[in-house]
């Protein structure tokens, strides 16, 4: 089980204890976990906002010539420097789409816990309004 799926922007007993013993040790790493929990699926959209507002603005200083800070400079050598920005534009337009599959994967398992919560929501709902006792998965 990775780490991701212990620690996740849910009501789990993982974020659950976590909050509990930040606010123990220090009240703000308690507040710090709440907020986490409640707020956490936006962090990953901040962090593809961030990331497709820098490839922006350092995409725009490459089209205007200016110098990169960490570009490697010309070789003098006009088909290879050619052939090197060929190259780095078709790697920079793989690195797009792998993060735009990351992000669509990413909404697709968002939406299959979302699922699965509701069916169990459900289930349990359905259990209840029967009268019978839910069974557990524990045994």
């Amino acid at each position: 089980m990775s780490s991701q799926a212990l620690i996740r922007p849910a009501w789990t007993p993982a974020t659950i204890g976590l909050m509990v013993v930040g606010f123990m040790i220090y009240w703000p790493l308690g507040l710090a976990m709440l907020a986490y929990i409640l707020w956490g699926d936006r962090l990953e959209a901040f962090r593809q906002d961030v990331g497709r507002s820098t490839d922006r603005v350092f995409g725009g200083l490459r089209r205007s010539g200016a110098a990169m800070p960490f570009a490697t400079p010309r070789t003098g050598n006009v088909a290879f420097d050619e052939w090197r920005e060929k190259e780095l534009s078709r790697l920079d337009e793989e690195r797009r789409k792998l993060m735009e599959a990351s992000a669509e994967f990413d909404a697709y398992a968002r939406e299959l816990r979302r699922a699965k919560d509701s069916e169990e929501f459900d289930r349990f709902m359905a259990t209840r309004r029967n009268g019978t006792q839910p069974t557990t998965i524990d045994g």
